[in-house]
């Protein structure tokens, strides 16, 4: 115990700060990849070739590839292009941060554009047909009907690739940033204290898992409560 109270005293406000950079990883790459998530779905289901091609290619590309390969080569890759140096998003794209939270949006919008296109796949026929027997648009019938349903479909599954990608963001202390796991590889190299360090590490990652479970059970049950009351 003593060990870990040292490494704890010495390193605490570190592990908390790299924590928070976590947290910001996640929750910015699941609510962007999410949005990025819906288009993607719709592409995949459409019925014009191009655009379902398109869609298709995409997801398989990040689905297909190594996250760390993707974050090399946005991290490394942009900066061997004139137009993207020349740009005015150059000093933000240089940036291991934006590179990053680049890469965990385009990662996980892939994986959930599967997600969402299994959950409007799954809504029952016959919600779809009132909704229209209504005199909605294909447009509304999507906004009112199919993608609230889809939602509450595939928030499970959903909640399991968000847990995922939060072990994805321990990638990004490749690129020198120091989010929970660039805190321990530090922690770990000062010390000689391996084990006990990612130890602790492992311990935050738990917690994390935890409330994000927690999190998705809270917004199944509310998204789903006529479902239960109907019971």
């Amino acid at each position: 115990m003593e060990v870990f109270t040292g490494i704890l005293a010495r390193y605490g406000m570190a592990f908390l700060s790299g924590t928070w950079l976590t947290v910001q990883l996640v929750t910015l790459s699941a609510l962007i990849g999410f949005l990025l998530a819906i288009p993607v779905a719709l592409g995949r289901l459409s019925e014009n070739r191009l655009v379902a091609g398109i869609a298709g290619a995409y997801s398989l590309f990040f689905r297909g590839t190594p996250l760390l390969v993707q974050i090399f080569l946005i991290y490394f890759g942009l900066g061997q292009f004139d137009v993207v140096r020349d740009s005015i998003l150059w000093p933000f794209l240089r940036e291991a941060y934006v590179c990053a939270l680049i890469t965990f949006v385009l990662n996980t919008a892939a994986y959930s554009g599967e997600i969402v296109r299994g959950g409007i796949l799954a809504v029952p026929r016959g919600e779809i047909e009132a909704a229209r027997a209504c005199g909605m648009t294909v447009w509304q019938c999507y906004r009112l009907v199919i993608l609230p349903r889809a939602f509450s479909i595939c928030l499970p599954a959903y909640s399991n690739e968000v847990i995922i990608l939060m072990k994805g963001t321990s990638l990004a202390s490749t690129i020198t940033l120091l989010e929970l796991m660039g805190v321990a590889r530090l922690a770990a190299s000062s010390t000689y204290q391996p084990i006990q360090v990612f130890a602790i590490a492992g311990v935050i990652y738990y917690l994390l898992t935890l409330v994000i479970s927690w999190i998705f059970r809270m917004l199944e049950a509310h998204y789903n409560r006529y479902i239960l009351e109907a019971r």
